[in-house]
């Protein structure tokens, strides 16, 4: 059986497999290692005959832990269930955190989600019991925060299926957000394919103090490389400043390197995160990484002559850094927050000034350090009789924090100045948010401390305005209840009609001075050996569906396919596959698929949504159901993307919808990667056009055949011919970055259809 903690032992091993495979990677490359070179060389599982070419080679990797959220683990584990192998091959965890929907305060959500979710937490209370996870129940926290509690350490390689899983770079992770099908491969005991990612450093110096916090460092760099700019690579945080952040600070710089579409976020291993890994009670783990310091840091060359071994070097002085502010609709829409009043009151941004609603916590910023600001605020306030000037809500990111601030009063504080607190879970950060209908459709603000700000992302009201900041700025705007207020400058009123103005938050611990509460833990072991459980799907249920494999390929061109949809600008999987309130049909996949490219623009009508059955003639019908309507016809279809396409979650039904309804390709200006990998891993072709103006050749009636498909090959490029409803044809040029391998997953129909079942263990 596999051991889930992460022991000293497991740690000494992993080194050592790290320093054997290092030894063969510094021979054949020669020169100097990052931070990242490091850590993935040294998981490599064949290091003699592996291709290192960053950017073009696909490094297959060995990772020490993989980890599953409610939502993915629900088709994580369905398609598991088809290689019938009877434990997982790694460390596996499922974490409950998803489905818990904030409506009054943390204690009656959470009941209400007990009741309401109870067939999907047993189906993945009894799916981890039988393979051989370990198992995290409702409110026990979100899946960042308790693997940061538990199980990340400098050095590991973790895979999970949510974007935002770089948040354990905060330790010294490579912590990589994934698709479910990679996850399902790695539980297996197949190794994890990963394009090798290039290198960008960001150097830091100086140190953070004031009203700066190390939130602020992500959005500035957010803004500096933009939503794309990230694109299969790692960011690496060097330099003396990287070096004065405490771990969680750490966590949230990369937790949110998510919205850079960066493969991931690392640091260096340094004091901090060894005080980290103390505090949660993980001293023995502290001393062997002790150890091995060397081989988590960069190599010094490396990082005294970053322009030399990285591909992008971004120098940042924290000690000049200002508050930042990011937003609407983008977190890379950034600026100071000095620069934020003259855009609220310039009227062709529309700003509205007023806030409705200001929310702190999340997975991206509920450490303990974060809540003791928070706090200090909210001290100041109610000493001069100050409440909060509109609503306030309090997300703790696990059961261990909630407990803690509870115990060393800064849930008192808060409270005092009116913060609501919700359940230990991802709730209104994701769209789980059952919001006020006084706040349906009508224009508004919000701010908060979370890492995503997409159209419709919080709540579901594409007409709200969504603005991110630390929680100590967002803790200001509680109080003063409007966009423009700045407090490094300006001043609040008092209840007895003076003003005041608010202190940056004071220096405050990185951890509590006595140890973590715990609180009521949450975990659940599995069994010694859970052969003998059954998972029971029940008919007709509404919540699960047994997964079938897809059909293979059979071997022709894809010919006369109509375009189901040209999506007009940011199209993120929030887009293509909503969340809210169609998480709980996660588990059931030909249901949930009802929303497919609900949120998505269509470039033809501008309509959200809908487009035109060409076929039927039908105008204005739901994209999902024309889809249906082709597939049931026995007609292929195609979409067209614009540029960085399928940005945001990892959600991989946003690449199963379109595979279940009749897709077989998408072509875009450019993809993210996550996404890129989701379609890949369906049996789906990625593809893009080699010259991007390319994508307005493409019209509404248009029919599309991809032809010489069975000669396609890495680097080759497709022929696209494009036949115009006025009897005009043109032949267009598209590019792929399919390798060898992943060719095969496209003809055996899946990824998951080339694992014959594996032999029992």
């Amino acid at each position: 059986m596999i051991t889930i903690e992460s022991t000293p032992a497991m740690a000494t091993q992993i080194y050592e497999t790290m320093a054997r495979n290092l030894e063969v990677a510094r021979r054949r490359l020669c020169r100097p290692l990052t931070l990242a070179d490091k850590v993935l060389l040294g998981h490599l599982d064949d290091p003699k005959g592996q291709d290192l070419e960053p950017g073009k080679s696909y490094l297959q990797l060995r990772p020490d832990r993989v980890v599953f959220q409610d939502v993915l683990g629900q088709t994580g584990m369905l398609q598991f269930m088809q290689t019938k192998r009877n434990t997982v091959a790694v460390p596996t965890t499922i974490h409950c955190d998803h489905l818990i929907q904030a409506r009054v305060e943390g204690e009656t959500d959470l009941q209400s989600s007990l009741q309401e979710n109870r067939e999907v937490y047993e189906f993945l209370r009894s799916a981890a019991a039988k393979f051989g996870a370990g198992f995290w129940q409702p409110g026990a926290g979100i899946i960042h925060q308790v693997v940061l509690e538990n199980y990340a350490f400098p050095g590991a390689l973790i895979i999970g299926t949510d974007s935002h899983t770089p948040n354990a770079g905060g330790l010294g992770a490579c912590a990589v957000g994934v698709g479910g099908a990679d996850a399902v491969e790695v539980i297996a005991g197949l190794p994890w394919e990963l394009l090798y990612p290039k290198r960008i450093a960001v150097v830091l110096t100086g140190k953070l103090s004031g009203w700066t916090a190390p939130k602020d460092v992500i959005l500035w760099v957010a803004g500096k490389l933009t939503v794309s700019g990230g694109t299969n690579a790692i960011v690496e945080y060097i330099g003396p400043g990287a070096r004065t952040i405490s771990a969680t600070g750490k966590a949230t710089i990369a937790n949110m390197g998510a919205e850079l579409g960066a493969t991931t976020s690392m640091f260096p291993a340094d004091p901090h995160m060894l005080e980290y890994l103390q505090a949660t009670g993980r001293g023995d783990l502290k001393r062997i990484v002790e150890r091995n310091m060397p081989q988590l840091e960069p190599d010094a060359d490396a990082e005294a002559h970053p322009e030399k071994h990285y591909d992008r070097v971004v120098e940042l002085d924290l000690s000049k850094l200002e508050p930042h502010v990011v937003g609407p609709h983008a977190p890379d829409r950034a600026r100071p927050i000095s620069a934020l009043a003259a855009e609220v009151r310039d009227p062709n941004n529309a700003f509205h000034d007023g806030i409705s609603v200001a929310l702190i916590g999340s997975c991206t910023n509920s450490s303990y350090e974060d809540m003791s600001r928070a706090a200090d605020l909210a001290e100041q306030a109610k000493a001069q009789g100050v409440q909060v000037a509109v609503e306030f809500m309090v997300t703790p990111g696990s059961e261990q924090i909630r407990a803690t601030i509870e115990r060393d009063g800064q849930m008192r504080s808060l409270r005092n100045i009116g913060a609501t607190v919700l359940a230990n879970a991802c709730g209104p950060c994701i769209g789980q948010w059952r919001r006020s209908t006084q706040a349906a459709g009508a224009p508004n603000t919000i701010v908060t401390s979370y890492n995503r700000n997409f159209p419709g992302r919080n709540d579901g009201q594409a007409t709200t305005m969504s603005f991110i900041a630390s929680p100590e700025i967002v803790t200001v705007f509680a109080l003063a209840g409007r966009l423009s207020f700045n407090p490094l400058s300006d001043e609040l009123p008092c209840a007895d009609g003076k003003s005041f103005q608010l202190a940056a938050p004071k220096a405050v611990p990185e951890v509590p001075a006595k140890h973590f509460e715990q609180g009521r833990r949450g975990y659940v072991a599995p069994p010694s050996n859970g052969r003998d459980i059954e998972l029971l799907i029940a008919p007709g249920s509404e919540r699960l569906q047994q997964m079938e494999p897809w059909p293979r390929w059979d071997g022709k061109d894809f010919v006369d396919m109509q375009v189901l949809i040209k999506t007009k600008g940011k199209t993120t999987t929030d887009q293509i596959s909503p969340a809210g309130p169609w998480l709980q049909y996660r588990g059931h996949l030909d249901k949930f698929s009802d929303n497919m490219f609900m949120g998505a623009t269509n470039a033809f009508t501008d309509e959200v949504g809908k487009g035109t059955n060409l076929l039927s003639g039908d105008r204005s019908q739901a994209i999902s159901k024309i889809a249906r309507d082709y597939r049931s016809r026995g007609t292929r279809w195609v979409v067209i993307g614009d540029a960085n396409y399928g940005e945001g979650s990892s959600r991989e039904h946003a690449a199963l919808s379109p595979r279940l309804l009749g897709g077989a390709a998408v072509i875009a200006r450019s993809f993210a990667r996550i996404h890129e990998s989701n379609l890949k891993k369906q049996g789906l072709l990625a593809l893009t056009f080699r010259h991007p103006a390319d994508y307005e050749r493409i019209r509404e009636a248009d029919r599309i055949s991809l032809v010489g498909l069975a000669s396609m090959a890495p680097g080759k490029a497709v022929e696209c011919v494009v036949k115009h409803a006025d009897g005009t044809i043109e032949s267009l040029s598209l590019a792929h970055s399919f390798s060898t391998s992943q060719l095969q997953w496209f003809h055996a129909g899946s990824a998951l259809n080339r694992l014959d079942p594996i032999e029992q263990r």
